[in-house]
């Protein structure tokens, strides 16, 4: 391998790497058995985030609104309180956040089914926390999501 091939797989990252050695990954959602486009498939990043912002917004002007009346430090902490409370009552009954119906999207259980309350308390604790939705696997599912056996799709 010259200098050339060896700064180009560091620079496409260990994926592209291993791809172009032979290693079949598949697509997001493969080991689910979910389908690899349309309804039912794994939930796309910019979808996720953006059903995120949405829903913060929300909260941040539901604190701004009714608890604080002033933006700042307990403000946001308040905001991050109402998106726990939000979090877990509309995925443990519903499946989805405003944000996720706008975008559609929909968490579901592994397993299949609606998330039960527990494990929607669980997956939205850990959303709080932020690190946890921020360590995804080959599938594109946040730790948050594994540890509550959850997973996110396309309505």
């Amino acid at each position: 391998m010259d200098n050339r091939q060896a700064l180009g797989s560091w620079l496409s990252g260990p994926r592209a790497a291993a791809e172009q050695a032979g290693v079949d990954f598949g697509y997001r959602g493969q080991q689910l058995g979910l389908p690899e486009e349309g309804p039912g498939s794994i939930a796309r990043p910019g979808a996720r985030l953006g059903a995120l912002a949405v829903d913060w917004a929300l909260c941040s002007v539901i604190a701004y609104g009714l608890i604080t009346q002033s933006y700042g430090q307990t403000s946001q902490n308040w905001a991050l309180l109402i998106l726990f409370v939000l979090m877990t009552l509309t995925i443990g009954t519903v499946g989805a956040t405003p944000g996720k119906l706008i975008f559609r999207l929909r968490v579901v259980s592994v397993r299949g089914g609606r998330l039960s309350p527990l494990r929607a308390l669980l997956r939205a604790a850990l959303t709080c926390l932020a690190i946890p939705a921020l360590v995804w696997d080959r599938d594109g599912r946040g730790l948050h999501d594994r540890l509550s056996g959850a997973v996110q799709i396309r309505v």
